[in-house]
């Protein structure tokens, strides 16, 4: 059921986000949510979900909580294939390049988290995978010529 609500909802949700720049489908209670668009890494598709997500100074931070289901999400699987994607928030789109927290990291974000969005913890508890919490740098010109580091972070 949960599966059949998502593929309702989510072809709305980005029509109606992209359509008002965010204005319809921009928050989802306490977050606000961005729209992620990933290359499918079975088909070489664009494919696109609204995902809610945390600031942690220039980069935006999303969850792979995919309702606390036993596996990740496809949005997640997409991203080990191909680190490079698109979000839109609000008016604005950017080219991002994806790294899931390492362990330290995801320690810190995942506190940030429970402060603004509590009932994450649920997800949590109902799968026994670890929650992956991924990091999307803007990619700018450094990130472009190959000169751009991060150690809190892994490749995903």
């Amino acid at each position: 059921m949960f599966k059949l609500i998502l593929k309702l909802m989510i072809p709305t949700t980005v029509f109606l986000y992209r359509l008002t720049g965010g204005v319809i489908g921009g928050k989802m209670q306490t977050m606000s949510v961005l729209l992620l668009t990933t290359i499918g890494r079975k088909s070489g598709q664009p494919r696109t979900v609204p995902l809610t997500y945390l600031r942690d100074g220039s980069t935006y931070v999303i969850t792979a909580s995919y309702g606390g289901l036993p596996r990740n999400p496809a949005w997640f699987l997409n991203l080990e294939s191909h680190p490079e994607a698109t979000i839109q928030v609000k008016n604005r789109q950017m080219q991002v390049k994806a790294e899931t927290a390492n362990p330290e990291k995801k320690r810190e974000l995942w506190a940030r988290l429970m402060e603004v969005a509590p009932g994450y913890a649920n997800y949590q508890k109902r799968t026994s995978r670890d929650i992956p919490m991924v990091i999307l740098h803007p990619v700018d010109e450094a990130e472009r010529r190959g000169q751009h580091n991060h150690s809190s972070a892994r490749r995903i």
